[in-house]
């Protein structure tokens, strides 16, 4: 099967296009000028240049190809040009999804993120679980919900779309890295002195990949799909890590009206005054202040959804990090 991988030198892409040619797929990438390509090096996917905003150059990535996995995004606290969060997860969407239909494409599976998915006062958000868009913090979590109205519209019009929400994952070829992955970083560089009161869901990003193939496979046009597992705080995250490493945990819970302090201070230093992205990403502190608990049994029970142990997981992004000289 001939696809296209958009975002393939990002983490889920590039984990994700790995797989698919690991399993005998002709796959694509559409990839930048410029960009690192180190998740996909020496794996037979073949780089076509180009860019998700250039529509031209989107349609010739996708000419003969069958099925469309669209992961590009910026996910990012922080950037230095203000429209570039919209233009990428909004814009780009759009006009990757407008040439899937002109080019005949049979299926899109399209990379959302758990951020878009409602959050009840009580027990774990859903695929059913509204969000209400008033509530989302930040450019990115912003940007990510209007491309998934626009990913779910163009379903309804007749388009084969899936959208997969995946939630926190953690594993090899994080190569930027990711927030979720600065945080296994800062941990084993021992600059976590304190935590925040949070959670999150974590998720091995091989799962993650293999939902997307599952997606494509079994997943149901015009529904969503929570790529996720286990539901933890950011202390048992550190926790887990202290077990593997031998590094402690951190002892201290940093209040979140003093970690917003800093992260204002942080964005006038480091973000306004020498315009680079902060360490404190105040967006991402604003984020965290609502833990991130959601369900994925609809994908366990429709695509087979694996459940790998994060624990294992934790250790190869361990592994993969200290091996390729982030520590």
């Amino acid at each position: 099967m001939r696809v296209l991988v958009t975002g393939a030198t990002g983490f889920i892409g590039g984990n994700l296009a790995r797989e698919l040619s690991r399993r005998g797929h002709e796959v694509r990438a559409l990839v930048r000028p410029g960009s690192n390509t180190l998740t996909i090096e020496d794996t037979g996917v073949q780089p076509i240049p180009g860019d998700i905003l250039d529509r031209e150059s989107v349609l010739r990535a996708m000419d003969g190809c069958e099925g469309v996995y669209h992961c590009a995004a910026v996910y990012s606290f922080w950037s230095r040009d203000p429209t570039l969060v919209h233009r990428t997860n909004v814009e780009g969407t759009a006009i990757v999804l407008s040439a899937a239909g002109q080019a005949g494409v049979a299926k899109v599976v399209y990379t959302s993120t758990v951020s878009t998915i409602g959050l009840p006062p009580q027990g774990m958000g859903t695929e059913d679980t509204p969000a209400d868009p008033r509530h989302l913090a930040g450019k990115y979590k912003r940007s990510k919900y209007e491309a998934e109205q626009l990913a779910l519209a163009v379903a309804a019009e007749g388009l084969p779309v899936v959208v997969v929400n995946p939630t926190a994952p953690v594993g090899p070829w994080d190569v930027k890295p990711t927030p979720t992955g600065r945080i296994l970083v800062d941990f084993l560089r021992r600059r976590i002195p304190a935590y925040l009161a949070t959670g999150m869901n974590l998720v091995d990003v091989a799962d993650v990949a293999e939902g997307h193939i599952l997606a494509m496979e079994k997943g149901q046009s015009g529904q969503r799909y929570i790529l996720g597992n286990r539901n933890v705080t950011l202390l048992e995250v550190f926790k887990l890590l202290q077990e593997l490493t031998g590094i402690p945990a951190p002892r201290w819970r940093l209040p979140f009206w003093l970690a917003k302090g800093a992260g204002h201070v942080d964005q006038l230093l480091e973000g306004i005054l020498l315009r680079r992205e902060p360490r404190i990403p105040l967006e991402g502190i604003k984020v965290a202040q609502r833990p991130m608990y959601v369900s994925s049994e609809k994908a366990v029970r429709e695509l087979g959804l694996p459940q790998s142990p994060v624990e294992t997981a934790l250790e190869n992004a361990v592994r993969w990090f200290t091996g390729r000289g982030y520590i």
